[in-house]
């Protein structure tokens, strides 16, 4: 499949959603063929640094779409880095390119459960999945949040039961969400799991779940959106050389 060319978006509104999460509202004539059902899915953010060199790349999920505009919600880990000073920075009128969207991933309606676990960054993907779940559904949501203050509600059906983490340090502390998935009441059947969160975090979530879980990329969708201390290019360096250690 042929690459999608950047687009221009324009910023058309900022708000700030909790202690440590920016949302920014993006549209305008840039939109146009803009693909629809694209919430869940990613885009590339170009951001353009203020001297002459390439801009840099960061990835997001779209939390909501409407008609020309798009969500994107910034988790402000309080590093200033280039992605969140932008958020918090950016004027009305301001305008970005961007590259995609990419493809959602969503768990599958037909498991016996499902499992869903995250921090801040796969919180607006794992929205969109509660979002599309079926009403008779039954499983877990397992959140990270920065201050209790990040925490949002979440319109999940009855049988799924939510608990919220809080880890003022989510990439130092990276056993929190693992240790609580460990401790959890593993359901009766054969469940659909979708883990999104800090790259050494999900490597001992991954650790439990393929190994002593049994699980396979049938019923596992497992993935890092950031590393502690790295930028995206060393994230992704980082994912690659795990993924040789892994079929190696």
């Amino acid at each position: 499949m042929a690459r999608k060319e950047p687009r221009e978006l324009r910023v058309i509104r900022t708000e700030r959603i909790t202690t440590n999460m920016h949302r920014v509202t993006l549209g305008g004539e840039g939109m146009l063929g803009f693909p629809e059902d694209s919430e869940g899915g990613y885009v590339k953010l170009k951001l353009t640094k203020t001297n002459n060199e390439s801009p840099i790349t960061r990835t997001f999920s779209v939390r909501f779409q409407r008609q020309n505009e798009i969500d994107i919600d910034f988790v402000l880990h309080g590093d200033g880095g280039p992605a969140s000073r932008w958020a918090q920075d950016c004027q009305e009128g301001e305008a970005i390119m961007i590259g995609g969207p990419g493809p959602k991933t969503l768990v599958d309606h037909k498991a016996d459960w499902v499992l869903l676990i995250g921090d801040m960054t796969a919180l607006p993907a794992i929205s969109v999945n509660i979002e599309r779940l079926p009403t008779n559904a039954v499983g877990y949501v397992v959140m990270e949040v920065i201050d209790e203050r990040d925490i949002q509600t979440l319109p999940v059906p009855v049988g799924v039961k939510v608990k919220w983490l809080v880890n003022a340090k989510p990439g130092e502390n990276t056993k929190l969400l693992s240790n609580y998935v460990r401790n959890l009441t593993w359901l009766e059947g054969s469940p659909s799991v979708w883990v999104a969160c800090e790259f050494n975090c999900m490597k001992n979530l991954r650790d439990y779940l393929r190994i002593e879980r049994q699980l396979n990329k049938d019923n596992l969708y497992i993935s890092s959106y950031w590393k502690h201390g790295s930028n995206e290019d060393g994230h992704r360096d980082a994912k690659r050389a795990e993924l040789k250690t892994l079929v190696s």
